[in-house]
């Protein structure tokens, strides 16, 4: 049966006097597809602001903001309400030239596919490569399927989370020389060493529900509620986009509620933009996101 979640994202920035405002991009509203559908959306800006609904170049939806005064306080608050269904592509048969690693996609998928096969991030002494290949077999054939599991749990059970409220995202190499990161690191992590096997990944940006907040089980406790979330996707033929939360070691369900993704995190930032006053003007920004689940 679908779920449906009730979703409030409020981002507030805050200023020492009044300054002016640039554009600002909001990625907040949900992909739509077979498994998620978007049943109600609202989108409230304080100071009065224009705001235009645009697709990116990787179809997310995107809200393009322009207050139209000075403020000391700008705030946004994105609403919305869903409904998701079971997703668990890991059921899903692969094609029989993927089941067993190394694979190859076909010259169409790899079309496609290029932007999501190549690596972004430096490697020069192949440390990220000699980590990825850690989880090849040595006694028998590598499952695909098997090998991105035993990845996401790795991270999950092996590196430290740190919520850090620093812009960016950290290189995979210093994730994997700090044993420690975000989320956004995990991410990262992991999509780069899957693409140095020869796996396409994406970045995916969106929300997490925590059952515990609910007065639920939560399985020894989900890591990430309350903020933006992030995780990624891996392409499998057969199976095609299928979810990998690193962070918690989830493999797709209804916990995670996609709204964005990007061949790097850099572009699926929740929200971004400018302003213009004197140095020293920003004070600091408060986040805070509730799912909750309608009964």
């Amino acid at each position: 049966m679908p779920v449906r979640y009730d979703i409030v994202h409020t981002t507030v920035y805050r200023y020492r006097q009044p300054v002016t405002f640039g554009e600002h991009r909001v990625m907040f509203r949900p992909r739509d597809s077979h498994d998620l559908r978007v049943l109600a959306t609202d989108l409230d800006v304080s100071p009065d602001s224009d705001v235009r609904m645009i697709q990116d170049p990787l179809s997310n939806s995107v809200a393009l903001v322009q207050p139209l005064e000075k403020a000391d306080t700008l705030q946004i608050v994105c609403s919305f309400s869903i409904e998701h269904a079971h997703s668990m592509n890991l059921e899903l048969p692969l094609s029989p030239s993927a089941e067993v690693f190394p694979f190859a996609y076909t010259l169409e998928e790899r079309y496609d596919l290029e932007h999501y096969l190549r690596p972004y991030h430096d490697d020069p002494d192949g440390l990220l490569t000699s980590w990825a290949r850690q989880f090849i077999r040595t006694d028998g054939p590598t499952g695909t399927r098997d090998l991105l599991i035993a990845m996401n749990q790795n991270i999950r059970d092996k590196f430290r989370y740190l919520a850090r409220d620093e812009e960016g995202t950290q290189q995979p190499l210093e994730t994997l020389e700090l044993g420690s990161g975000s989320c956004r690191d995990f991410a990262l992590l992991m999509m780069e060493a899957a693409r140095r096997l020869g796996v396409a990944t994406r970045f995916v940006s969106g929300y997490l529900y925590d059952p515990a907040l609910d007065g639920g089980d939560d399985d020894g406790g989900t890591v990430g509620a309350g903020y933006t979330h992030a995780w990624l996707q891996a392409y499998l033929p057969g199976a095609g986009w299928v979810p990998f939360d690193p962070t918690n070691n989830l493999l797709g369900g209804t916990q995670l509620i996609r709204v964005g993704v990007a061949r790097d995190p850099s572009q699926a930032a929740p929200i971004s933009g400018s302003w213009f006053g004197e140095t020293g003007d920003y004070l600091g920004m408060d986040v805070a996101v509730t799912v909750q689940r309608r009964r």
